[in-house]
């Protein structure tokens, strides 16, 4: 079996790639350049693709950059908080407009190429920072629009299928099922906003979620974060 995996290198889509191989997918793991800020996750991509023997790891180059609208991908601060009890509602500045629908149909791609029936992709509808294209819904409906999309669908030669099997378990629940996999997670990045060494700010949304999942589930996260 093969499987299209999607990797930032974040603790999520790490954890997800040690689920798909745990599962005895061959894995091509893919992740993207595109004109994201924390652009040092790619190198933790890389990282994490090896330690799980990835059959083969891209790394494609689009640049959101030209349309901005986000935190990542625009002149506007990544909000910083010292706990999470100050995180508004509805939807925040670190939303990259359409990413997943963009990362998922490039996925879609190269699974007809190389004959894969499955996508696996990291996304978190319970300690996530309320993104829209990370809820159950979506990923739900993209399989059915990719079911209608791809030559290899129509002609009845696969039926893909789209796996996010991290969906409802909370950030401590992720952790822990990441030691179950073998994550090394020193081997991570999970900062929106590392400094130059790549050391992770500890206060952006996506560092607070991280922090707060490993003291729950009880385990040391081996990353630096400044006092």
């Amino acid at each position: 079996m093969k499987a299209i995996c999607l990797l930032s290198g974040g603790l999520d889509s790490s954890t997800c790639l040690g689920v798909a191989t745990q599962e005895g997918y061959a894995c091509y793991a893919l992740s993207f350049d595109y004109g994201q800020r924390h652009r040092i996750e790619l190198e933790a991509a890389a990282r994490v693709a090896h330690h799980f023997k990835a059959v083969e790891h891209r790394v494609i180059k689009i640049d959101l950059r030209v349309f901005g609208g986000s935190a990542l991908t625009d002149n506007i601060d990544v909000p910083k908080r010292s706990d999470l009890s100050g995180v508004e509602a509805g939807i925040p500045i670190t939303y990259v407009p359409a990413r997943n629908t963009i990362f998922l149909s490039f996925a879609l791609a190269w699974a007809e190429v190389v004959v894969a029936d499955d996508i696996f992709i990291g996304v978190n509808a319970v300690d996530y920072s309320g993104y829209p294209d990370c809820r159950p819904e979506y990923m739900e409906a993209y399989e059915r629009m990719a079911n209608l999309a791809t030559k290899s669908a129509i002609e009845h030669r696969t039926q893909l299928r789209i796996h996010a099997p991290l969906i409802h378990l909370s950030k401590a629940e992720i952790v822990k099922l990441g030691v179950a996999m073998g994550l090394d997670f020193s081997l991570t990045h999970s900062c929106y906003d590392p400094d130059d060494t790549g050391r992770p700010c500890g206060h952006c949304d996506s560092c607070l979620l991280r922090r707060k999942g490993f003291i729950e589930a009880g385990i040391c996260d081996p990353l630096d974060y400044p006092e």
